[in-house]
């Protein structure tokens, strides 16, 4: 794990897409933040001029159906948040104000690579209070049929073993483990684009969903074909894509976890219903914090979690 202190952008990036859902134009605006704010969502463009706060927190989530949404849709809601935070946690960006003017992330290229590369072309800047984690003490598993999503404690660091097995020939089964860190998450998983079958996509268009959906942002499977005209962008897209979405969802924790993740087929449901569980648990978590003296040897920079041991902030809380 990287970053014994907490950081935020340098200056405020802007990014402008259409929604997956409903194909509406949508401009992004990326603010720096203070310490101890962490990722907050600001819903502009609101009935009569409104805005509306939503924290990127588990708590705070409405559905999971198709993606994962925060906030009540009456009130305010932003939904296809995943991708944009798997790239804030994958680079270790802990404190940002997300001023989005429509109820939707633009999905982009379907990854995150643009916001990756938005992210990185800002830079980064170090803020002088350390960093919390959430440590996994015990393991925490949720099952559904034969899928699973688990947590479990780990010395340091995050790491993620996932395993996909679609009846699709294209798809198939495929497994990969990797220990998350800036540099694996832009190389492995950050380019990953979102999938599906041609068949589930044409009965969500007749739903009135999955309007904004092309071959520009997915990558569209018909039996044993690949849509697609440049094919995948790796042999593993598929179970990295699945990957990138859990290391998205999993960042509505709300502090970089120290521990493994596990799952069999998972889902955002079972990503946000595995962050449910362990925080029903108040002996499966605590919140660590970054030593003052570890934080002090970097001015600037990073350096790696495994240099120094985690102290307890505080007990085991619910958010």
């Amino acid at each position: 794990m990287k970053f014994p202190k907490q950081t935020t952008l340098r200056k405020r990036c802007v990014l402008t897409g259409n929604g997956v859902h409903s194909n509406a134009p949508v401009t992004l605006t990326l603010h720096p933040a203070e310490p101890d704010s962490g990722i907050v969502f600001l819903r502009t463009k609101l009935p009569e001029g409104g805005t509306r706060r939503i924290e990127a927190k588990w708590s705070r989530v409405s559905t999971t159906d198709l993606c994962t949404v925060l906030g009540d849709s009456s009130l305010g809601s932003v939904s296809t948040v995943e991708h944009l935070l798997a790239a804030l946690a994958g680079l270790g960006v802990d404190n940002v104000l997300v001023e989005v003017d429509g109820p939707e992330v633009p999905i982009m290229d379907g990854s995150s690579a643009v916001f990756v590369a938005a992210i990185d072309k800002v830079g980064l800047r170090t803020l002088s209070a350390p960093r919390r984690f959430l440590r996994i003490l015990k393991p925490v598993r949720i099952e559904h049929g034969r899928s699973f999503s688990e947590l479990r404690p780990a010395d340091e660091g995050f790491s993620l073993d996932v395993e996909i097995d679609y009846p699709v020939e294209a798809i198939g089964r495929h497994r990969k483990a990797i220990a998350l860190n800036p540099t694996t998450f832009r190389r492995e998983i950050s380019r990953a684009r979102t999938f599906g079958l041609l068949r589930d996509v044409e009965r969500l268009w007749k739903l009135g969903f999955a309007l904004g959906s092309s071959l520009d942002n997915s990558v569209a499977v018909d039996g044993d074909r690949i849509l697609n005209p440049e094919g995948l962008r790796a042999p593993d897209e598929f179970v990295s894509h699945k990957m990138l979405d859990a290391v998205g969802d999993l960042a509505l924790a709300g502090a970089p976890i120290i521990g493994h993740y596990s799952a069999f087929c998972p889902g955002h449901k079972m990503n946000f219903l595995v962050l449910q569980a362990l925080f029903a648990d108040r002996s499966a978590y605590s919140f660590v914090e970054a030593p003052a003296e570890a934080a002090s040897q970097i001015a600037s920079g990073f350096a790696d979690f495994g240099g120094f041991a985690p102290m307890p902030a505080f007990a085991a809380e619910i958010n």
